[in-house]
């Protein structure tokens, strides 16, 4: 009975996979549906070509780097795996939690479903799945502390309240950082946890989760300032301050893919007096380009990949079925080429 426990369990977290994509599609949906198709296309069509162009090739730079989460996870657990295998399941898992939110567990169920294709333990990828929450958060840290200090001083409020909290927040991510690094130095002891031991990364691979999260959030942010920069003329330095703050509290707000809390923050963060109405193009441009494209174009591969394993599933039980009736002899029992070879 234990053993048709696990197999339903199993079942239900490979199948919750699709459901959180499904959730993602849906959740997109909801975000553009407040505009209608003019502003949309008005909001796309105030940007020049070029800058368009040049958000989309940040936007897949930005999916590389989030993919690389994949890489540096399989490295973690001394796993190889082909290239254009982490890079799909990276791009699919990435793709729905950025839409769905709750990002361990709406891509974990997706890496879920991919990775026990190819034969991982449900145990690795748990390791793989919680060694990549650790690349994002410890990346936050990082850039929490440099939004901190490139970010205008208006943007911490006039209250002494409103500092002393954005000060504790940027010494609390000094001594997560510093505390991670220090514990990659010199702890050397795995932590068990239900069975599913946690080695500490070495300070080598926490240097590249550091690396590789900031490279994420940094593609992704050029999405948006290619976007904005067709309307606002603001540095880069000052934009980088703002977008990170915006795009960290956006995360962790657990709202999906921070809709209402990134632009809310962002708008009212960034310096200046500006047209809103061209602030809310980019913005919505920004949610196009690397929120909803990613997403259908993941849903493309994902049907494809799925039809494809359908059909190659297909193809294995018509040749075990072909194979049985060839062998199959007078008395209905299944004989084998050795069995036939010595009979003669």
């Amino acid at each position: 009975m234990a053993g048709n426990t696990k197999k339903v369990i199993k079942k239900v977290i490979s199948w919750s996979g699709l459901f959180f994509f499904c959730l993602a599609a849906y959740m997109l949906y909801r975000q553009l549906s407040k505009y209608s198709l003019d502003d949309i296309k008005n909001a796309l069509f105030a940007i020049p070509a070029r800058n368009l162009l040049l958000a989309c090739v940040a936007s897949i730079c930005g999916y590389i780097a989030l993919s690389s989460y994949d890489f540096l996870a399989l490295k973690y657990i001394k796993r190889k795996l082909a290239a254009w295998k982490w890079i799909l399941v990276g791009f699919i898992g990435f793709s729905v939690s950025n839409n769905a939110g709750h990002a361990i567990v709406s891509g974990g169920t997706i890496r879920y479903r991919m990775y026990t294709r190819w034969r991982f333990k449900g145990s690795e990828i748990v390791r793989m799945v919680t060694f990549s929450g650790f690349t994002y958060l410890i990346a936050c840290f990082f850039l929490i502390i440099v939004g901190y200090c490139i970010t205008p001083d208006h943007a911490f409020g006039d209250g002494s309240v409103s500092k002393l909290t954005t000060q504790i927040t940027a010494l609390v991510a000094l001594a997560g950082l510093s505390g991670y690094f220090a514990l990659s130095v010199w702890y050397k002891k795995p932590l068990i946890i239900k069975e599913i031991e946690f080695d500490m990364p070495l300070p080598k691979m926490a240097l590249a989760q550091v690396f590789i999260g900031a490279a994420d959030i940094l593609m992704a942010s050029m999405v948006l300032y290619f976007a904005l920069t067709a309307f606002v003329d603001i540095p880069f330095q000052t934009f980088m301050g703002v977008f990170i703050i915006a795009n960290v509290l956006g995360t962790f707000s657990q709202v999906p893919g921070g809709l209402g809390v990134f632009e809310g923050l962002f708008m009212y963060i960034i310096p200046g007096e500006h047209n809103r109405a061209m602030l809310f193009g980019a913005l919505l441009a920004y949610r196009i380009i690397y929120y909803l494209l990613p997403l259908v174009i993941s849903a493309v591969m994902l049907v494809s990949y799925e039809w494809y394993l359908g059909k190659v599933n297909k193809q294995k039980i018509e040749r075990i079925k072909l194979f049985r009736l060839q062998n199959i002899d007078a008395k209905g029992n299944l004989t084998t080429p050795k069995d036939k070879k010595k009979r003669r």
